[in-house]
């Protein structure tokens, strides 16, 4: 895996990211415990491509992108988030195509017309994540490329109590959602992950999680995985 350093400080990394964070406008944010993507460049020269954004937060990526020059469809099942994006891209004086729906309802994409896709924590909330991921690879156009971040599924396992020490309270990869911070949330180990994006026809050719390695019993909490459509 990869060290990525001191990333940017957060506190309580949390499920809830990234719809209750301050975020820069500067760049596209991964997760809490992540350095941004001006270090990982996972998302290179923006201007000018169609992107496709599955789960918006607070609408901080998708205004960074639209900056950048993208035109970025965004999707979201939440009216509140798609307000709050609304308005930080009017703030902005930039425009963002934004569509209601569930995740994996991409049937207003024609095929092969998204150059790259993105979504940051928002899967965790899918309940059927190859169809979401069948959906995404059809609008792709090839050689473009989809990248997920997530909940940590080793950091899904704990309790983490604000009071005390994180306990072991799920086994890996727990199959039922569990309610985090009112949200329902879906463990994946990543066997299942790299499973879900080759059923959907998908090469991982990259897999990043932060460095644990300090402090004891510390897990990471983001883990990021994305996936390549390539030609037949």
């Amino acid at each position: 895996m990869t060290d990525f350093g001191s990333p940017r400080p957060a506190a309580n990394p949390s499920t809830s990211f990234p719809g209750r964070a301050e975020l820069p406008l500067d760049t596209v944010t991964w997760g809490p415990d992540l350095p941004s993507d001006d270090s990982l460049r996972l998302v290179t020269s923006p201007k000018g491509k169609k992107i496709l954004q599955l789960g918006v937060g607070l609408g901080h990526n998708a205004v960074s992108l639209a900056l950048a020059g993208a035109h970025v469809i965004a999707v979201d099942h939440d009216i509140a988030r798609l307000d709050a994006a609304r308005q930080l891209a009017e703030v902005n004086e930039v425009k963002l195509e934004l569509h209601h729906g569930d995740l994996a309802d991409l049937a207003f994409v024609r095929a092969d017309q998204i150059d790259l896709a993105l979504s940051v924590y928002a899967l965790a909330r899918a309940e059927d994540l190859d169809r979401v991921l069948r959906q995404v690879n059809r609008v792709l156009r090839t050689g473009g490329s989809f990248t997920v971040s997530l909940p940590h599924p080793a950091w899904l396992m704990l309790d983490h109590d604000p009071m005390g020490s994180p306990r072991v309270v799920r086994r890996y990869g727990e199959d039922m959602p569990q309610d985090i911070d009112g949200i329902e949330v879906h463990s994946r180990s990543v066997a299942e992950l790299f499973s879900s994006f080759a059923r959907a026809n998908f090469r991982v050719d990259a897999l990043l999680e932060p460095d644990a390695r300090s402090g004891r019993g510390q897990v990471p909490s983001t883990i990021i995985m994305r996936g390549k459509k390539d030609g037949v």
